[in-house]
């Protein structure tokens, strides 16, 4: 009966954590050329353990097998430094062979990992046409909508989990941090600040430097692209994806994990 009692215990801690990347720009200008027009923020939802027993280990050994020549280095998965053949990727540039490689073995483990994917893509022109007044500025409503569906998800598994985004620089991370806390306060138009505060573990977002090498960061970055770029072509407001490889990722989203 004891035993049985410990493991009731350890099965109320799993938690889940939201890693958030954004793709697009968030600021709010009169006039946005196509390029500025849709920001989208992108999120994966992994399982504590599953992030610890399985993805960490997992995006260690790949860093270890294709890039990693120096112990000390620390590699850090970052989408345009692997597509531009920057820094620790530049081997790729040459090694066709081992860039096909590298490719396959990632969307193997885009397959394999398990996670649940969400997207929230704003048209900052038809919003700010709708409204006269604004109530946050785009990245902040994203966030919002985002919330509210990390909560549905936590709620409906009866868990609990936090948030984490990459650091974009002291000014913009103060006023996500305000926006957060604002939000675990008064709730949003769809979820009440009692269901936030009840599902979430901590009423600070989590905000971490690139440099601090979080592999949940890093699969949120790596896959966001993608994942914009699809949802634009879907609603139809671009022709094609970026690339094949785009188009993969695009197609494990839709399929699986999403």
């Amino acid at each position: 009966m004891r035993w049985r009692k410990l493991v009731l215990q350890n099965k109320t801690k799993q938690l889940y954590r939201l890693y958030i990347d954004e793709v697009g720009n968030h600021d709010m200008k009169p006039h946005l050329g196509d390029n500025e027009r849709y920001l989208s923020l992108f999120g994966v939802i992994v399982a504590s353990q599953h992030m610890m027993n399985v993805v960490q280990p997992d995006m260690r050994r790949i860093k270890l097998k294709f890039f990693q020549s120096d112990p000390d280095e620390r590699i850090i998965f970052h989408r345009k430094d692997i597509a531009r053949f920057r820094g620790a990727f530049s081997s790729l540039y040459a090694d066709k062979t081992k860039r096909l490689s590298f490719g396959n073995v990632m969307l193997s483990m885009y397959e394999k990992w398990q996670y649940t994917a969400i997207i929230i893509t704003i048209d900052k022109i038809a919003h700010l046409d709708h409204y006269s007044v604004w109530r946050y500025e785009p990245y902040h409503y994203c966030l919002a909508v985002m919330l509210e569906r990390y909560v549905y998800f936590l709620r409906g598994r009866r868990m609990k989990g936090d948030v984490m985004i990459e650091a974009r620089g002291t000014k913009p991370d103060q006023k996500l941090a305000d926006s957060y806390r604002r939000l675990m306060q008064k709730g949003t138009n769809y979820v009440s600040a009692e269901w936030l505060q009840s599902s979430l573990t901590s009423r600070e977002i989590k905000i971490r430097n690139k440099k601090a090498d979080i592999e949940g960061l890093q699969l949120a970055d790596l896959l966001a692209h993608a994942a914009h770029y699809d949802h634009l072509y879907t609603e139809g407001i671009v022709d094609q994806h970026k690339s094949h490889y785009s188009k993969e990722i695009a197609r494990i989203l839709r399929e699986k994990k999403y």
